[in-house]
């Protein structure tokens, strides 16, 4: 058991050295966006002021779980993009975001006031101070970036050093000696799974976290819907039939290879949206497994909703903040979709069972909903295809893990309407 917290911790700040990753080649910054030790094993910590502390590892018995993935090279490039302090401003500035997070902490203050928890991918430390004002006993403040040494000195600024340990390193590397009964964690990436953040969640669930205790948020769920966007098309393409009056078209190919090749973040309104979403993925927190997220797999039948030139397809998500009771009734069912056949049965659209939304906040970054950094993901086609009402749209997509770096992810859409199909591949990178 670790000593608590003024008890030889000194500023509660430590940097656990990552093992060895591989060689496998550079990678740049994404987008912006473990075993216990042996029973009895000692080890000194130098927290950086002269300070140190030995903590004993306790275990119940041998440790027989799989080792965690090496940390590789492109996982050092993602956790060095998080040095920087814009991205970490972009977030906090994102009020939808952080004040929701803070909304949820206060409402599920019960369970977190005189407990333990675990903050994963802490950042700056923001979340991690919200818990320690909600009452919190102690608090594991965890980032393998080295934001994690500004986080400690906002915490020591804030004379919280007491009760919020910062600990430098990956949460497959890192040690905590107790059980938590709180992981909190804002590991949302685009499209949802862009960063592949949540494997640590359940890596750090499956180590720690005592039975019944709660996750923050505690699920998710992806949508996809049909968009027309001609705004977005006039300004990247319909430019170049006309520039100055000469005839440059012939910049066309190029020109949507340009725009539309990747997956494009940005924000769309209710308008552009066709018809009714699509559930991708719905991911329990307390039950989904690092192997469902390696290739996510689903098929789907829209109606539009109006006459419109169809521009591709945009991904959302949502989250929410509930306690685990909520989902007893359903630890039998997979954590992917359940469906409601109730609900809008003929156009393609799914739902899973909600909470009580008196029992439950949402995070949403919806179209109809105020925006977030997060903004929308939507996938382009090279040329529209004009659709009427009631026109049906059906297919299949796949997310799946990249080979080549699993924190980017390759997109699959197989597409068909009015008696034409189509094939769209993307890379998120």
């Amino acid at each position: 058991m670790l000593r608590p917290p003024g008890q030889g911790h000194g500023n509660g700040y430590h940097h656990q050295q990552p093992q060895q990753h591989q060689q496998n080649g550079g990678g740049g910054p994404l987008i912006h966006k473990h075993r216990r030790g042996n029973r009895g094993r000692r080890s000194r910590f130098d927290y950086g002021d002269g300070s140190s502390s030995t903590r004993v590892s306790v275990s119940d018995g041998e440790d027989t779980r799989p080792p965690p993935p090496l940390c590789t090279d492109f996982d050092m490039a993602y956790f060095h993009s998080y040095a920087h302090l814009g991205i970490h401003e972009e977030m906090i500035k994102d009020r939808v975001r952080t004040e929701t997070y803070r909304a949820a902490i206060m409402h599920h203050q019960q369970s977190i006031a005189g407990k333990v928890v675990l903050d994963v991918g802490c950042g700056t430390g923001i979340l991690s101070i919200f818990c320690a004002q909600a009452g919190a006993k102690r608090v594991y403040a965890v980032d393998a970036s080295d934001i994690a040494v500004q986080a400690n000195e906002v915490v020591r600024a804030n004379k919280l050093s007491d009760t919020v340990i910062v600990l430098h390193g990956r949460i497959e590397d890192v040690q905590i000696d107790e059980e938590v009964d709180v992981i909190i964690s804002e590991w949302m990436g685009y499209m949802l799974l862009y960063e592949s953040m949540l494997g640590s969640i359940i890596t750090a669930r499956d180590r720690w976290l005592k039975p019944g205790g709660l996750i923050l948020p505690s699920d998710a769920t992806l949508y996809i819907a049909p968009i027309s966007q001609p705004d977005r098309y006039s300004e990247s393409i319909e430019f170049w039939r006309n520039v100055y009056g000469i005839d440059m078209s012939a910049m066309l190919p190029l020109a949507k290879q340009c725009a539309f090749e990747e997956p494009s973040v940005e924000t769309i309104s209710g308008e552009n949206v066709l018809t009714w979403p699509h559930v991708v993925k719905h991911v329990d927190c307390y039950t989904i497994t690092r192997q469902e997220l390696e290739s996510v797999t689903t098929r789907f039948k829209f109606k539009s909703m109006m006459r419109a030139p169809f521009h591709g397809f945009a991904f959302w998500f949502d989250v929410e903040f509930s306690s685990p009771e909520i989902f007893s009734n359903n630890n039998n069912q997979p954590s992917s979709v359940i469906e409601s056949p109730n609900e809008h049965p003929t156009n393609g659209s799914q739902r899973k069972k909600r909470a009580n939304p008196n029992e439950a906040l949402v995070l949403s970054t919806a179209p109809e909903d105020p925006p977030t950094h997060w903004q929308q993901t939507l996938i382009y086609f090279y040329d529209p295809i004009e659709v009427e009402q009631d026109q049906q749209i059906e297919g299949a997509v796949t997310l799946s893990q990249s080979k080549e770096n699993p924190r980017f992810m390759n997109i699959h859409l197989e597409y068909a309407s009015g008696g034409r199909s189509f094939v769209k591949e993307s890379v998120m990178r």
